[in-house]
């Protein structure tokens, strides 16, 4: 469904990608695990349209998508959940969803969409007319996934989905994003949370400053010395 080769982008004289290349199979969990600045939320918002890359080639369901404008991306079926939840503060969760809805111009697909938000997060459902900003911080996660799924398509990138959360909301968390591959969605994911990253994902990639030293099923990742000793604690 994706494939990426030879990516690479540069912030200045700094590369932070140097030619990365993988794959995202259809209805599956890929996940990018790495430290801090290894590159990973660069490579979401590279594929997604939100920073240019320099190099290389982004194919998406076999169309070349590297440096497409966001825009143009969420039309043809992409949505990137961002690092820090970025929701309108100031508006409702009921107008939060609305204003993901803006390629939708079914009424009635909306309103069947929405519905499936609140049937995955029932809290947004009982918050429906409260502001944003109000909203505690997994709340918030929430109504950002939800707007994913209003907007439509279904491939989405996850960027910390899980950051700052309680431990019973990333499980939460984690348990929604099986849900949504469930229901037929394709996944990329980039989570420091490497243990359940891990657990939940079909095939990982490691990304070590700006390269891919490792990859596999994510379950032989998992098992992987140096990954075990870097990035899961063992």
């Amino acid at each position: 469904m994706l494939v990426v080769e030879n990516l690479q982008v540069s912030y200045g004289q700094i590369k932070a990608l140097k030619g990365i290349s993988f794959e995202v199979p259809q209805n599956k969990i890929v996940t990018l695990i790495g430290s801090n600045g290894a590159g990973k939320s660069t490579t979401l918002r590279s594929i997604s349209g939100l920073i240019k890359s320099q190099a290389g080639s982004i194919k998406f369901n076999g169309k070349e998508i590297r440096n497409l404008p966001a825009h143009e991306l969420v039309k043809l079926g992409m949505n990137h959940v961002p690092e820090g939840r970025k929701i309108f503060a100031t508006l409702t969760v009921y107008e939060n969803l609305e204003m993901a809805a803006w390629t939708v111009k079914n009424k009635k697909l909306f309103k069947e969409r929405v519905d499936e938000v609140f049937e995955l997060f029932p809290r947004l459902k009982e918050r429906r007319n409260q502001l944003g900003g109000t909203l505690s911080g997994g709340e918030q996660q929430m109504l950002a996934v939800g707007r994913a799924i209003v907007t439509g398509g279904n491939f989405i990138l996850f960027d910390e989905p899980s950051m700052g959360l309680s431990p019973l909301l990333v499980d939460e968390i984690f348990a929604t994003i099986i849900k949504i591959r469930e229901r037929g969605a394709t996944i990329l994911l980039v989570e420091q949370n490497a243990k359940q990253a891990l657990e939940i994902s079909d095939y990982a990639y490691v990304l070590e400053v700006g390269t891919i030293p490792f990859h596999g099923p994510a379950c032989d990742i998992a098992a992987n010395p140096k990954v075990k000793e870097a990035y899961l604690g063992i």
